[in-house]
This record gives structure tokens, C-alpha cells and sequence, in this order.
């Protein structure tokens, strides 16, 4: 890269130099004709120098102009085009169509082709025939002020000839030019090649694979090895005379997989990756973190793929300690909850009973506050059961029977049962294809939707809209988006499980929303926002969720929430 800016800085320069020298050889011809006595109009004259000081004009500004290495090309051919510009001038205001101030374009012509070749010899060739051949046309048809006679006397075929004759002459030098240029720029490279340190090169990548602290391979296009580094010995215990040759998958079980991920287009550009189990020569059980890419040949063809992996075994263990740890983390905590739950309504119960029997023992009891007292133990009572009830729920889940359930017959049910305890102002509706089916346990899923709904309604006291809707989803698209903090992309119409599809459903409301704060904290347990609540309704919900294999998250703000759930589906039925 740093060649490549010297590079272009020396064009850059080259080409500054080049219109220099055009600009100084062009005032040194116009300040000679004048002092010979050329005749020239008095505008002509005028037309003449101001065309060379808007050519030394454009060169200061120009050389305050240092482009980058991305538009050193548009530059160079802004260059190439003003100065074909100032030299159309300069014969426009000669007043001959034949003036020897044509002979500037094949300057032009020229240091195109050494800057860039053939492209630049071409362009600047291509130009200057444009340009010559306007001109002359332009000013015989009258279109421009003619500043001689020569115009006049020459007929249209004369003027054809001499743009021809002209227009080639440009062309030929373009193709010299170049060719000369590309000859050069060949022995500069070849020069080089000659010139540079070839072994020290290869010492340098070998150490660099010998050096990498990673087991480094690559293969040919059927899977066998045909390079091995050290610490890939080191990880399997096995030499590299040993594997060259065999194929991947008896080295390393598993990764004929991979390998054939690495072909395939994988979501946002990642690399085909995977952590495997291996037990190398030594007799050692590890866990390997593999990734794959293919390796392409000069043609940009496969020619096989390269295989990085490491030893990551220990990262596995760490892993493990800290999901344990985790989890102890959360019995603690949660039995901290638990026991701030139930003391509440202890406190409750003991109380009422220590009053009932203080009662007992005072003749003249009042049998309405024994009967008030008593309704508070059995409320309570409930109270404990209930909770009780849900935390079991939630900390032993019963396993799915999946089946295939019809999802917005699902959702009209539920809107059947909430129209029989919702309030008058609350609307429900719900939205999808009947074809959509989902892979989950029917009463569990009805118990989501069930416990999402009274939430919903919940969140309109003064009434609103409650709205069910079903869509089809990509899986991957939507669960990279669902990371992304952005709605998976979503399709209403019919198609088969051959798509690879999964399964959306909405629950939204038009209530009072979720703060921002709370909406990380709604699914953990025995949070909750309600003066009445358990915390363990969405809790449950999410893990619910999570048993079926599918994902849950929550789009809130004032004026309504969303609680998106994401689950596979067996297909959808046409």
C-alpha cells in the first residue's frame, strides 16, 4: 500500500510537470508568432494569452490538490481533459484549422500513455479528436467565431480530411506511446521482481506458519491434506508425514461438515466454524474450535479449503465452572425472592391467628372479626398455594409434546375465552394465514398466549385494542435481526417446509407500554410491575419459550407493547 501511494504521488507530480512544460512551450510559441509579426486580431491576440494564463491559473490550483490513492485516477484524467481544453483553445484562437499549435495534443497524447498506459493514451487521444473535430466543424457551420479565413476557403470535405489525417496521427502516437509505456513499466516490474528477496519472502512465511499459535491446514478439493503445521502435531498428536495425503475427516472427525458450510453463503459473511469433541494420539479428550474457508487458486477458483483450529478445552471447562457458578448464583438469589414472597403472608396468617386467639379467650368476641380474620388466613393461604404453584411451574417445566397445532385457530380460541372476562371497552382481534402451522405443546402454548393476553389487558385500563398475529419467518434472517435489535422479516404468504420456515406470533396492546429500564428485567423471575403479581408469569412464559426452542422478546413504548415470539414450525400447508 505504501508503494502504491508513492506511486501516485509520483504521477501526481509527473503529470504537474508535464503541463508545465505545455503550458511554458505554448507561451513561448504565442509570445514568438507575436513578436514575428503574426498578424492576429486584436481579440484573437486576447483570446491567446487568456487562454494560457487560465492554463497557469489551473495549474496553481491544481498543485494545491494532493488526491488520495482512491481518486488519483479521476485526477489524472481531469488533467488530461483541461489540458485538451486549453489546446482546442489555443488553435481556436489561431484561426487555422491547420495551425502547428495541434501538435500539443500529441503532447497530451503522450504523457497520457506514460502515466497510464494504454487507458490514458486512448483517452487522450479519443479526446483531442473530439475536441479538434468540434472545433473546426463548429466554426465552419458558424456556430463559433472564426478568427481567420481558413474556415471560410476550405470546404466541408477539406476540413473531414484534415480532421481525419489528424485524428489518426493521434491514435498511432497512442498506440506507440502505449506500447512504449507498458514495455517500460514490464522491465520496471521484472527489475523488481529480479531485485527482491525471494528467500527472504519464503523464510518469512514458513516461520509465520511454523510460529502461529493455532493448528493450521489446508486441503485439497476432495478433503485430504495436503499441509500441517507444528501446533497442528502438537494438537493431535500426530506428524505431518503421518496425515499428509489423508483425509480430514479420519484426522479430525467431525469436519466434513464444516467443510462443506464453507461453501455455502452464510448470514452476514461469517466464517463456517464449529466446536468439536477429539481425542488425539495421546489419548487426550479435548474440545477443538474449528473454522473453515475455501482456498482459492491465481484463477480465483477452489482449490480446496484451509482449517484453522485450536485447543480450547480449557475455555470449554471455564464455561462450565461459570454456567455452575450461574446457576448456584440464581438458587441463591431466587430463594432470597422466595423467602421475601412467603413472609409477607405468614405475617399475615400469624397474625390473624395470634388475634383469633386472643379473641377465643375474651367472652365477648365479636364473631364478625373472627369471621374477617379468617377470610385473611385463607386468603393468604391462597395466596402461598398460588405462588407456590407457579415457581414449581417454573423451576420444573414439563417437557413439550410437540405436535403440529393450526396457529390462528389457536388465537380464535383464545379471543373465544377473553371475550367472557375482558372489559366492554377492549377489542381483540386477530390476523394471519389458517395455513400457518407451529411445532409446539398446545396447552403450554395456550398458556403463553393466555398469560401475554391478561397482561395486555391489563395494560388498558381505560380500554384499547388487542391484537393476535401470525407470520412465517426465515429462522436465520430473523434471529440475526432479533440480535441486531431489528423485527425478523416476515411473509403472509403459503409456502413449504422445504423454505426452512419458522413461525412468528405477535401479542400486542395499546396499553400504557413497558419502561425502558424494566423491559431487560421482565423476564427474570418475581419481577414484576403489578401490586398483586408474582413476578413469575413472563418468567414462565420465557422459559416456556425457551423449551420449545424458540426465542420471546418485547418492543414497548408509550402507547402499546409487542411481545414477539419466534418458534419452529413443521411447515406451512398450501
Amino acid at each position: 500500500m505504501a508503494s502504491e501511494r508513492t506511486n501516485e504521488r509520483g504521477h501526481t507530480r509527473r503529470i504537474l510537470l508535464a503541463r508545465i512544460g505545455l503550458g511554458a512551450l505554448g507561451l513561448a510559441i504565442v509570445a514568438g508568432l507575436d513578436w514575428a509579426g503574426e498578424e492576429f486580431s486584436q481579440p484573437a491576440r486576447e483570446g491567446l494569452y487568456l487562454t494560457l494564463a487560465a492554463g497557469f491559473a489551473s495549474l496553481l490550483l491544481t498543485a494545491f490538490w494532493q488526491p488520495s490513492a482512491r481518486h488519483s485516477g479521476s485526477y489524472t484524467f481531469s488533467q488530461i481533459a483541461l489540458d485538451v481544453a486549453i489546446v482546442t483553445s489555443l488553435v481556436h484562437f489561431s484561426g487555422d484549422p491547420e495551425s502547428f499549435f495541434t501538435f500539443l495534443y500529441l503532447t497530451v497524447t503522450i504523457y497520457g500513455a506514460i502515466l497510464y498506459e494504454r487507458r490514458g493514451a486512448m483517452v487522450a487521444a479519443g479526446l483531442s479528436a473530439f475536441a479538434y473535430g468540434a472545433l473546426i466543424f463548429a466554426t465552419h457551420a458558424g456556430l463559433l467565431t472564426g478568427y481567420g479565413g481558413d474556415y471560410e476557403r476550405l470546404s466541408i470535405s477539406v476540413l473531414a480530411a484534415a480532421w481525419g489525417v489528424r485524428s489518426g496521427a493521434f491514435f498511432l502516437v497512442a498506440v506507440l506511446a502505449s506500447f512504449l509505456s507498458r514495455e517500460l513499466s514490464r522491465t520496471g516490474r521484472a527489475l523488481d521482481e529480479k531485485t527482491s528477496d525471494l528467500g527472504q519472502l519464503r523464510e518469512l512465511y514458513e516461520q509465520t506458519v511454523v510460529s502461529i499459535m493455532s493448528g493450521l491446514l489446508t486441503t485439497d478439493e476432495n478433503g485430504r491434506i495436503t499441509s500441517f503445521n507444528p501446533e497442528a502435531e502438537r494438537i493431535t498428536g500426530q506428524g505431518r508425514a503421518a496425515v499428509l495425503g489423508s483425509l480430514l475427516e479420519s484426522i479430525i472427525p467431525g469436519t466434513a461438515k464444516i467443510l462443506a458450510e464453507s461453501g455455502r453463503p452464510l448470514p452476514a459473511n461469517r466464517v463456517s466454524r464449529a466446536r468439536l469433541r477429539y481425542g488425539n494420539k495421546r489419548g487426550e479428550d479435548l474440545f477443538l474450535g474449528v473454522a473453515a474457508s475455501i482456498l482459492k487458486g491465481d484463477d480465483g477458483g477452489q482449490r480446496g479449503h484451509v482449517v484453522i483450529f485450536q485447543n480450547v478445552t480449557a475455555v470449554a471447562a471455564m464455561e462450565r465452572e461459570l454456567r455452575s457458578k450461574e446457576r448456584l448464583a440464581a438458587v441463591g438469589e431466587m430463594a432470597a425472592k422466595i423467602a421475601h414472597e412467603i413472609r409477607n403472608p405468614l405475617a399475615s396468617i400469624s397474625g390473624s391467628i395470634q388475634i383469633l386467639k386472643a379473641s377465643h379467650e375474651t367472652p365477648k368476641a365479636d364473631q364478625t372479626d373472627s369471621d374477617r380474620l379468617m377470610e385473611i388466613v385463607l386468603r393468604e393461604t391462597e395466596r402461598l398455594n398460588t405462588l407456590i404453584g407457579q415457581f414449581l411451574q417454573y423451576s420444573r417445566p414439563t417437557p413439550p409434546a410437540l405436535e403440529p397445532v393450526p396457529v390462528l385457530a389457536l388465537l380464535e380460541e383464545m379471543k373465544e375465552l377473553l371475550e367472557a372476562s375482558k372489559p366492554e371497552d377492549v377489542e381483540i382481534e386477530c390476523l394471519g394465514p389458517e395455513a400457518i402451522r407451529v411445532l409446539a405443546d398446545r396447552d403450554q402454548l395456550k398458556q403463553v398466549l393466555w398469560n401475554l393476553a391478561n397482561n395486555g389487558i391489563h395494560a388498558m385500563p381505560k380500554g384499547g385494542s388487542l391484537k393476535f398475529s401470525v407470520s412465517a419467518v426465515a429462522p436465520e434472517e430473523a434471529q440475526d435481526r432479533h440480535m441486531a435489535g431489528r423485527k425478523g422479516e416476515r411473509s403472509d404468504k403459503s409456502r413449504q417446509w422445504s423454505d426452512c420456515l419458522g413461525v412468528e406470533i405477535s401479542v400486542s396492546d395499546s396499553g400504557v407500554g413497558i419502561l425502558q429500564e424494566d423491559q431487560e428485567k421482565i423476564f427474570e423471575p418475581f419481577f414484576t410491575t403489578k401490586a398483586e403479581g408474582t413476578g413469575l408469569g413472563l418468567a414462565t412464559v420465557h422459559r416456556v419459550v425457551e423449551g420449545h426452542g424458540g426465542s420471546i422478546w418485547v418492543e414497548s413504548q408509550e402507547g402499546g407493547t409487542t411481545f414477539r415470539l419466534q418458534l419452529p414450525g413443521p411447515g406451512v400447508k398450501e
